[in-house]
């Protein structure tokens, strides 16, 4: 029997799940969570703080930084609340229209994620395959006004109208949801019990539109790449022209590894226990923003000088 979202005067409400088999209210994996997002949050705006300091890192090249910590930031506050309030607090329960929200967040900061990826990579292969006509092909205005507005503007206005779209349909199955966060295909889609054909119909179009052309463009354009520093004389330069996009490579196969590999187990494995659908979707939100800041902070020597400074300055403040 069909219920609308709201029963009477009480609103529809969702059980998260934390991991399972693990006691939800296990400090031992509370307090880790806790110090990953601190380190998340902190270094993500150290991040900002460094780029938006330093003169040098306002360039073309380096304007990409700041959007993908921002959309590392929006992933890492979508879960944040509901992730704590699991571990931390044992609070499971989470109202409809929230769960909605996060899940809004969630997918449009993932697009968003996407999109700044396949940028980065178009100036990469500018930088390479068209050097000499670099600087005026990609210019600041055209960087930050017309792909940075482009890209936000892709992520927020493809997710809406899944989010209208869901809130328009019955729930009338268990209300216990399978991971710590809200998500549109594993988590509510599953217990609906009207005809999710439209909704499942437009959700495979955003993702073929979004996260598979993304991930085409960046395949071709790497395969454009790889074969114009094959064709560099010099060994050094090559090896030079390579090395510049290490830091996108790793981010690339950062952000896509644990999402290809959470769609394919969606999709063939539904006879793997629970824990493995947990810890994929877990990684595919938690790990890019972690490892994105550690390998960019490795590899862009600026930044890296930076927070060297600043961990030697605190270091000497705290000996006085």
């Amino acid at each position: 029997m069909s219920s609308s979202n709201r029963t009477g005067s009480s609103p529809l409400t969702f059980i998260l799940t934390g991991i399972p088999s693990l006691l939800m209210s296990s400090y031992w994996m509370a307090l880790p969570l806790c110090c990953l997002y601190l380190l998340m949050l902190l270094g993500n705006c150290t991040l900002l703080w460094i780029i938006k300091t330093d003169h040098s890192l306002h360039a073309p090249m380096y304007y990409f930084l700041p959007m993908l910590a921002m959309a590392d930031l929006g992933l890492s506050l979508s879960t944040l609340p509901t992730m704590l309030a699991i571990f931390w607090f044992e609070s499971t329960s989470l109202r409809f229209e929230a769960c909605i929200v996060q899940m809004y967040f969630i997918h449009s900061f993932s697009a968003i994620e996407s999109g700044v990826l396949v940028a980065t990579v178009f100036d990469r292969f500018v930088a390479i395959c068209y050097s000499l006509h670099y600087a005026s092909v990609l210019t600041s205005s055209l960087i930050m006004k017309a792909g940075g507005g482009a890209i936000f503007m892709r992520g927020i206005c493809v997710v809406l109208p899944i989010a209208i779209l869901i809130k328009k349909i019955p729930f009338c199955r268990s209300r216990v949801l399978s991971h710590s966060f809200c998500l549109h295909q594993d988590s509510l889609l599953r217990l609906v019990c009207g005809d999710v054909r439209v909704n499942s119909l437009y959700r495979l179009t955003v993702a073929i539109l979004t996260k598979g052309l993304d991930s085409l463009t960046i395949l071709l354009s790497y395969m454009m790449i790889i074969r114009a520093i094959l064709n560099i004389v010099s060994q050094e330069a090559r090896a030079k022209a390579f090395s510049t996009c290490i830091s996108h490579l790793c981010a690339v196969l950062i952000f896509y590894i644990p999402l290809i590999g959470f769609s394919i187990i969606y999709r063939f494995g539904k006879h793997l226990p629970p824990l493995t659908h947990t810890l994929l979707a877990d990684a595919c939100l938690l790990v890019p923003p972690v490892l994105n800041l550690l390998v960019y902070s490795w590899k862009t020597k600026q930044i890296l000088r930076w927070i060297l400074i600043l961990l030697c300055r605190r270091g000497t403040q705290q000996r006085v």
